[in-house]
């Protein structure tokens, strides 16, 4: 079997395991979240993906980060895990930052590498780090900027012709709208609890 073919497996079955356990708001999605990056970035690697390839660094240090905030907020119950409404004066903040990352990203692809793609490339790796954020902080809307990345990101995917990659994001797409109906349904089970 070819190395980009078994790279693709794998990484397909890490991206079930960390969807399992991001939708139901456990904990352990951040180990997985600090392994599925390595088998993705090499992936990324050899089609020449560099800016996804960058991202899984980001990753790494992203679950790392989400691990302790997890970890070190403990809900009274291990069902939910205080997931909460992005708030309002927020937006803003996180579209600058979007901003800036994807103008940056966009420069170093199109002066310091041979990418074809360079702001899909850009745009879906900085999106990722905005969405990453709001997954550490419990944020319900992070399935919404997810489900924008995972559509954006299938399209690129069939482009740089890894399809069972790209159909793996078919499926986040799909899951990153019934992750949305969850949670919005366990934050609200929290509330009436909390009245």
């Amino acid at each position: 079997m070819e190395l980009k073919t078994i790279l693709q497996i794998t990484g397909a079955a890490l991206g079930l395991l960390y969807l399992y356990f991001e939708y139901k708001a456990n904990i352990y999605l951040w180990i997985v979240g600090m392994i599925m990056p390595l088998v993705h970035g090499f992936l990324y690697f050899k089609q020449g993906l560099y800016a996804d390839m960058g991202m899984n660094a980001y990753y790494i240090l992203a679950g790392i980060y989400g691990w302790i905030v997890w970890n070190n907020h403990k809900p009274e119950s291990k069902k939910t895990y205080n997931i909460s409404r992005t708030p309002l004066q927020r937006w803003l903040y996180l579209a600058c930052i979007f901003a800036v990352v994807d103008a940056v990203i966009t420069y170093i692809l199109i002066e310091y590498t041979n990418s074809n793609v360079p702001y899909a490339d850009a745009f879906t790796t900085s999106l990722s780090v905005i969405a990453m954020w709001m997954l550490s902080r419990k944020y319900v809307e992070q399935w919404l900027v997810w489900l924008v990345v995972d559509a954006v990101t299938c399209c690129l995917y069939i482009y740089k012709e890894i399809p069972i990659t790209a159909a793996l994001y078919v499926l986040y797409s799909c899951l990153a709208v019934t992750g949305y109906l969850r949670w919005m349904k366990m934050m609200k089970e929290k509330l009436v609890k909390t009245l």
